[in-house]
């Protein structure tokens, strides 16, 4: 009898906290400029939908993607960690990168820890971590998965899981598509919690307009493609208002990277920079929270966080045990920044952040205000030596103030140094395969 009693009162405890675990929408554009929406300053580019989800909920002014191209930015979303850890050094999968590698399955993803805290799990969207069957989304922790393996000027395939559904896929109604997977599985899924990842393969180039929505911008074929993929969105949230999930769903946008160079309609500004380079423009991207009566409305910060932190910030509010981890796996360069998101100012745990170069590797580091480029031709400045910025009264970063502030360059270098050597240490390679 009393071994019953306490089978009962400990699935009565586990009830209880699975009843209280949210469920998490993390939605990603693919190349989204910090300047591309209207509640970050487009002024003609319309997004109704993000801008009531900043308005009614938490606005990041200091988000940096996980890297400056598609690839790393989502193996340090899905990991935590920095993408040096995992193995990469430069390139995309299919693109300096050979097809042939992807992200380890030692490696261990946001979608495999919310799997083990009894998490349903699915993503629809664009993959990029690996195009051979061992890298694949099914086997990094996702019950279901709808995808396309690399970005949609690389691939003309959609999959599920190992099956090849279309090829030729209608790039113009991949939009849609995502949303329609998502909107299937959030419905079959309601009662119970789950973690959706809906990485879009908008706005990336081919740049191809919705019918529906095709010459109804104000900013030609890019702002119909961002307009579309702002009222897809909405067609999510209110379908999680109709479910009565709204109150039960942290809601998370971001992009992967900054504009790409090829699509001069996608602006970076107030930034130096686009994709693939280390300028804040390259990496500082839109990210906007909402979680209705959980989270503040209206609140904007300029706190530095890292697409790194929302694994750690959402295993803190999902209840879900990261120490468990074995000696293979690397360390987590994420913080949990439930506090500051929750608008405790002083409380901050993230004061610096590497830069990483598409194609050359580390390139930069900011501590606080300041940014150091070891190399200032990284900067896309003349002459041999650093670069010292003060981002927060220089954000295009053109006024070097390394020979004002000598110290100051000496101890950020060491402690880039530190970092590095850290990473050198603990990390593991990208898996490998000859399989096709």
């Amino acid at each position: 009898m009393r071994i019953l009693i306490l089978f009962i009162v400990s699935l009565a405890v586990w009830l209880s906290a699975i009843a209280q675990q949210p469920n998490v929408v993390l939605i990603m554009a693919d190349d989204l400029g910090y300047h591309d929406l209207g509640c970050y300053g487009h002024p003609k580019i319309k997004t109704p939908v993000l801008d009531r989800l900043a308005k009614h909920g938490v606005k990041l002014t200091g988000f940096y993607a996980g890297a400056t191209v598609c690839t790393p930015s989502r193996i340090a979303l899905l990991t935590g960690s920095y993408p040096a850890r995992l193995g990469w050094s430069k390139g995309v999968v299919g693109h300096i990168l050979s097809t042939d590698h992807g992200l380890s399955p030692k490696a261990l993803t946001m979608a495999e820890h919310f799997k083990s805290a009894g998490y349903q799990t699915a993503m629809s969207g664009k993959w990029h971590l690996g195009d051979r069957p061992s890298f694949r989304p099914h086997r990094q922790g996702f019950d279901r998965t709808f995808y396309i393996n690399k970005s949609n000027n690389q691939t003309d395939e959609l999959w599920r899981d190992d099956k090849l559904l279309e090829k030729p896929y209608k790039n113009r109604f991949l939009t849609e598509q995502f949303t329609r997977e998502a909107i299937d599985f959030i419905q079959a899924n309601k009662a119970k919690p789950f973690f959706l990842y809906l990485p879009y393969s908008a706005p990336h180039f081919p740049v191809e307009p919705h019918p529906d929505w095709e010459s109804k911008s104000n900013y030609g074929v890019y702002g119909d493609v961002v307009e579309e993929m702002d009222a897809r969105i909405g067609e999510i949230l209110d379908i999680l208002k109709a479910e009565s999930l709204d109150k039960k769903t942290l809601v998370i946008f971001c992009s992967d990277n900054g504009p790409e160079p090829l699509t001069k309609e996608s602006l970076a500004k107030p930034f130096r920079g686009k994709k693939w380079s280390s300028l804040e423009g390259g990496t500082r991207v839109p990210c906007i929270l909402s979680w209705p009566g959980t989270l503040p409305t209206g609140l904007k910060t300029d706190a530095i966080i890292s697409a790194m932190d929302l694994l750690p910030t959402l295993a803190h509010v999902c209840q879900i045990d990261l120490i468990k981890r074995s000696v293979e796996h690397v360390p987590i360069d994420g913080v949990n920044v439930w506090n500051t998101l929750t608008g405790m100012k002083n409380s901050h745990p993230r004061n610096d952040l590497l830069y990483w170069h598409g194609s050359k590797g580390f390139e930069a580091i900011r501590v606080g205000d300041w940014k150091l480029f070891p190399k200032r031709l990284r900067a896309k400045l003349k002459g041999n030596g650093p670069a010292l910025f003060h981002l927060a009264k220089d954000i295009e970063e053109k006024n070097d103030l390394s020979q004002i502030h000598p110290d100051r360059v000496k101890s950020m270098q060491k402690l880039a140094d530190h970092r590095l050597a850290d990473i050198r240490t603990k990390f593991i390679p990208l898996g490998q395969s000859k399989i096709d």
